[in-house]
């Protein structure tokens, strides 16, 4: 779950061409099957990237907040919100506020950040170096300015 809201802003911008590719299987005959169509990527919602993306600015703001995370993240997500298409500038100011309180929300499911560790076994500290990590990875890939 939390590789998907890591990069959920890098993947909100990445284009959303998905590529239909055809694979060719052996018939039991030894000749080929016709090619079939891989499944499409899935389509991104524009407004549940942009709420995403601002849990996470959230997050990330409380993260720093409990000493387990730099401002740098802080500013490589607020980039990263910039460049979407603005949602529901009230949703997302609610999905921002959820994650300065800890709280991880994605869609309908929502979870403390300290609750998700536990339950992979990991500590809240190490959850938000890890959300630091991506950020400031797909941000390092951004064009400068």
């Amino acid at each position: 779950m939390f590789r998907q809201i890591a990069f959920a802003a890098g993947l909100s911008m990445a284009a959303t061409a998905g590529f239909a590719q055809t694979a060719e299987t052996p018939a039991q005959g030894g000749g080929a099957a016709p090619a079939q169509k891989a499944p499409q990527a899935a389509r991104i919602d524009p407004a549940a990237a942009y709420e995403a993306a601002r849990n996470q600015l959230g997050i990330l703001k409380y993260c720093q907040s409990q000493g387990f995370s730099g401002a740098e993240a802080v500013s490589a997500q607020q980039k990263l919100v910039g460049m979407l298409p603005e949602g529901d500038a009230q949703a997302g100011a609610a999905a921002e506020q959820k994650g300065t309180q800890g709280t991880v929300s994605l869609g309908e499911t929502q979870i403390s950040l300290k609750d998700a560790a536990s339950q992979q076994g990991t500590s809240e500290k190490s959850q938000c170096q890890r959300i630091e990590a991506a950020v400031n990875q797909v941000a390092s890939q951004l064009p400068a300015g």
